[in-house]
């Protein structure tokens, strides 16, 4: 396996904030706490260390084991780590994603790859401290339609049959198993049958999932839907429902960056909060603008609530609530002794407008780290790309450029007609200066014969285009489908296949991957068969 990275703007596949993060532009810099780097670390351990109280982290233990214990077996890297969670110095390197189908784009397994490897470098660079991996399970998330489906050897294989609009992690698995694994490749591993098969919810399934593909590197997976968990959340539920303090300090932070030139990611609402109601939905709080005192409303439902009523619920019921985009983060850092967050693009732009969030609720708000990306090239396809003249990197050029490079190593002939359309216009001029001299009437028409002429050069130009790539169609026909099979739909290879269009012929993908990716690096990575 070869490697090789290149920077992320060179794939021509990030926003201009990710590259500006990435080069540390000075614009960003009141968005952000510290700089993803190995040094930077040191003062953000001490600044954890001294707000994560020991209460929060034997509640975190405890609600982890319990979680734990469904599993049939927790493999043996697992269960040192929750151990080390029980000491206050150990903290987490954490990545989130929803409850995707069979772990849904590969992007997910290069989060998670990027949390195990920068764990291992931590506890290179601090001996003295331990850090754990751990993944949080998007279980509350509703957006059925995000995470029904995967794509895989270029089919889409999705799960239709279940009910919609609660938490995601709390669905049962009616229908999954005929509407969608029946119909998976038979070589698909085991390991992602079982998952399925012997779990009850999408979240007991995923867990179980990632368990088996990365329980030997130490992984440790938290569903944050719990009751005991949620009573961390009290103090943040009274002053969003008194306050809306998060919609006011997100406002400001957006504020700042479209003055930095920066569009946001996410919208916030005056009410960053779902509630949970009994009928298993995720329903927005809303103010009632309509009502004489001050009401708050869950959207879809007529239910209405006092702002005193629904402080004493939050209060007495803090697992009815459940926060939206803007103040998940702040629930997930208050409930993990964490270092580090590790997203996607989209994820680390939204981050940015929360900074203020957590200096607000005084929780230390985490280094910000994008995920390493990759892409992938097997052996077949490597072959093909050299036999074009192409290197693995020349991918992500466009198709056009990709052409006449291949139009050019093949000895095919550029066609154009320029000259001759230069020289066309050079014989009419001289003949519309005749024309103006003998019969100003004339150059009308003149004029339009020139112009037919110019139309019938260039579709000349075209035939001829046209015959020329003829001689090279085969060549030109294997370069669109290469491009397409390493950028499906125009996009990132990452952002489409599954890991199993990888892992069934090559089994050895993730230790590759834990091989190759530094995440402190901020390149993209291709992984090339040899």
């Amino acid at each position: 396996m070869s490697v090789t990275t290149l920077r992320y703007a060179d794939t021509g596949a990030f926003s201009p904030l990710i590259t500006a993060y990435l080069a540390q532009h000075e614009s960003l810099a009141p968005f952000y706490h510290r700089f993803p780097a190995l040094d930077t670390f040191a003062a953000q351990i001490e600044e954890k260390k001294a707000q994560y109280t020991p209460e929060a982290r034997q509640r975190l233990v405890a609600a982890l084991r319990e979680q734990y214990a469904t599993l049939p077996e927790v493999h043996e890297q697992v269960q040192a780590n929750l151990d080390l969670l029980e000491k206050d110095t150990t903290f987490t390197i954490t990545t989130g994603h929803q409850l995707n189908l069979l772990t849904g784009p590969l992007y997910f397994v290069y989060k998670i790859v990027t949390a195990v490897k920068l764990s291992r470098q931590l506890k290179e660079q601090y001996p003295q401290y331990d850090f754990v991996p751990l993944y949080w399970m998007a279980t509350e998330d509703h957006d059925f339609a995000e995470i029904n489906h995967l794509h895989l050897f270029g089919k889409k294989y999705e799960w239709n049959s279940a009910e919609q609009g609660g938490p995601v992690g709390r669905l049962k698995l009616d229908g999954l198993r005929e509407e969608l694994l029946d119909q998976l490749p038979a070589d698909v591993p085991t390991a992602f049958h079982e998952a399925y098969h012997e779990s009850a919810t999408l979240a007991d399934a995923m867990r179980r999932l990632t368990h088996s593909l990365f329980g030997q590197y130490g992984l440790v997976s938290l569903d944050a839907d719990k009751p005991e968990l949620k009573q961390a959340l009290v103090p943040v539920l009274e002053r969003e429902i008194l306050e809306q303090a998060s919609n006011k300090a997100v406002q400001a932070a957006n504020t700042q960056l479209e003055a930095a030139g920066f569009k946001p990611q996410v919208y916030s609402r005056p009410l960053n909060l779902f509630f949970l109601t009994y009928a298993g939905k995720r329903e927005r709080l809303e103010y009632d603008a309509a009502a004489d005192c001050v009401q708050i409303t869950v959207r879809n439902t007529n239910r209405c609530h006092t702002q005193e009523e629904l402080l004493e619920l939050a209060r007495q019921h803090p697992e009815q609530f459940s926060p939206n985009v803007v103040l998940r983060p702040l629930y997930q850092e208050l409930l993990l002794p964490n270092l580090c967050y590790i997203g996607g693009g989209a994820e680390v732009a939204y981050w940015f407008q929360l900074k203020q969030v957590f200096a607000e609720n005084k929780v230390p708000y985490p280094v910000l780290l994008l995920r390493n990306s990759a892409q992938y090239i097997g052996k077949a396809i490597a072959g093909k790309l050299r036999k074009l003249g192409l290197t693995s990197t020349d991918i992500f050029r466009p198709l056009s450029d990709l052409k006449k490079q291949v139009g050019a190593s093949l000895g095919q002939e550029e066609i154009s007609l320029a000259t001759q359309q230069q020289a066309l216009a050079a014989v009419f001029k001289e003949v519309a200066d005749l024309a103006q001299r003998l019969d100003p009437t004339l150059v009308r028409t003149v004029a339009a014969e020139q112009q037919k002429a110019a139309t019938s050069l260039a579709s000349l130009e075209k035939r001829l285009s046209k015959a020329s790539e003829a001689k090279h169609e085969t060549a030109y026909s294997q370069l669109a489908a290469l491009k397409e099979k390493l950028m499906p739909e125009g996009q990132l290879q990452e952002r489409i296949d599954n890991v199993l269009s990888i892992l069934i012929n090559n089994p050895q993908f993730i230790d590759q991957l834990l091989e190759a990716f530094d995440p402190l690096a901020l390149e993209f990575t291709v992984l090339e068969e040899e």
